[in-house]
């Protein structure tokens, strides 16, 4: 029998659907389904949720007010987890950047179940950042699980999502960057992105996969190799979030660590001065910034 599939129905929208990766062997190839009718999809067994577990660590110097970013879990249908990260420039112009990106969570948490919606990433998107009134601007990732095991993803910006099966990443949204450490955004400004600027990706999930989600503030300070390790180890998802998070904010402390953030600040061109290159120092150390963490288990209702 087929199943009914919503599609993301975002005109022009330049989605980043992806096709099974070649390199993968068979146990471990992920299936991505791209828009098709109903009738070219194969049966999915039903009733799949999320057991989800989040924890956030804020800047050193953003403790008093939790930091800028901000989450939303709900239980809705099969689940839906997002994150958003207020953009911190804003406070140079007086504006606290959490506000923006709190009422974009708080917008989406209460549009999840709007029949406009449809429950669809790119509409939920669009109808939260419509209805945001505060200034400033956001990046934002959202997934929601259809209960067949269909998981949508819409992404603005560098927040990501991996995808992890039997000790292995395979899957994980790619950043959208106007150039390195300026991401997309949506913001109250009309000269920047939109939900028409988002990335979408449908992927199949199987029961005891497993979803970590993060602002750039784990990405940033976290291998990926450390993020298998912890959730791999720690299968309690309350845990594993808050061990992610307990070591991106301790990585992002270490001015000596090799991180992905300095990985990347050198392959695109910044490092140390010259001077210091000669005594064979390069630029190193994590990147200071709030870190919010969702690990979120799929699960048989």
């Amino acid at each position: 029998m087929a199943i009914p599939m919503t599609r993301i129905m975002v005109p022009h929208a330049r989605p980043s659907l992806r096709l099974s990766n070649p390199n993968l062997s068979n146990s471990t190839r992920v299936n991505f389904i791209c828009r098709s009718a109903p009738s070219e999809l194969q049966p999915l067994r039903p009733d799949f949720s999320l057991s989800v577990g989040t924890h956030a660590i804020p800047h050193p110097d953003k403790v008093e007010k939790g930091g800028e970013d901000a989450l939303f879990v709900s239980s809705y249908r099969g689940g839906v987890i997002a994150v958003a990260d207020g953009v911190s420039g804003w406070a140079e112009q007086d504006v606290d950047p959490s506000l923006f990106s709190k009422e974009l969570m708080a917008n989406a948490s209460r549009l999840v179940d709007d029949e406009e919606v449809r429950y669809d990433p790119g509409f939920l998107i669009d109808k939260a950042h419509t209805a945001t009134t505060s200034r400033g601007s956001a990046t934002i990732i959202l997934a929601m699980l259809e209960e067949v095991g269909i998981l949508k993803i819409g992404n603005v910006g560098d927040c990501g999502l991996k995808l992890l099966r039997e000790g292995q990443i395979i899957f994980a949204t790619t950043p959208q960057e106007h150039y390195f450490d300026c991401p997309y955004q949506l913001s109250s400004e009309g000269s920047a992105q939109t939900y028409l600027d988002a990335s979408f990706s449908i992927v199949e999930v199987q029961k005891g996969d497993v979803i970590v989600m993060g602002s750039d503030g784990l990405f940033d300070n976290v291998f990926d190799h450390e993020i298998v390790s912890i959730v791999t180890k720690h299968t309690d998802v309350a845990e594993s979030s808050r061990l992610l998070a307990e070591v991106a904010s301790s990585h992002s402390r270490d001015t000596e660590f090799e991180s992905p953030y300095a990985l990347e600040a050198r392959t695109q061109g910044f490092d140390v001065p010259l001077w210091k290159k000669v005594l064979g120092k390069k630029l190193t150390g994590g990147k200071l910034d709030d870190v919010t963490v969702i690990v979120a288990k799929v699960v048989s209702s």
